[in-house]
């Protein structure tokens, strides 16, 4: 099996971000066609593996950059998770105001300045029902 991989990754290549094969289907990994026309797509353990994941990368990130998330409770890590996991690092830095309130424990003045934004506008719902979280430190 280990000769068909090698084999099979110098035929189709490695690509770690989706692209065009020479058929012109989305594709990504190694020769997987995920086109939504015709294309296999992924498989829901996949997509499972892939957000656990992208949740461990994320609170690795929290983590290392904010010494205050790991004193948060459970619940409103997760919130802060999906809030970051939606934004990047780089977006996320920039809610200056809302991460200091979070540093300093001032959950209402953290969710305020987290509504306060062109996120919140963006995401509607989504933004409402996290700042509740981080407000009241319960799933609503």
């Amino acid at each position: 099996m280990d000769k068909l991989i090698e084999q099979l990754k110098r035929h189709e290549g490695v690509e770690t971000h989706a692209y065009k094969c020479s058929s012109g289907k989305l594709t990504i990994g190694v020769g997987r066609n995920i086109d939504p026309e015709g294309g296999i797509g992924l498989a829901m353990e996949e997509i499972e593996y892939l957000l656990s994941n992208d949740i461990l990368r994320c609170i690795k990130e929290l983590s290392a950059e904010y010494p205050w998330f790991g004193q948060l409770d459970e619940t409103r890590q997760e919130a802060i998770i999906n809030i970051f996991l939606n934004l990047g690092a780089t977006r996320f830095r920039l809610f200056k105001r809302a991460l200091a309130a979070m540093e300093e424990g001032n959950y209402d003045e953290a969710s305020t300045e987290f509504l306060d934004s062109r996120w919140a506008k963006q995401v509607g719902g989504r933004a409402l029902e996290l700042t509740d979280i981080i407000r009241s430190g319960e799933y609503v």
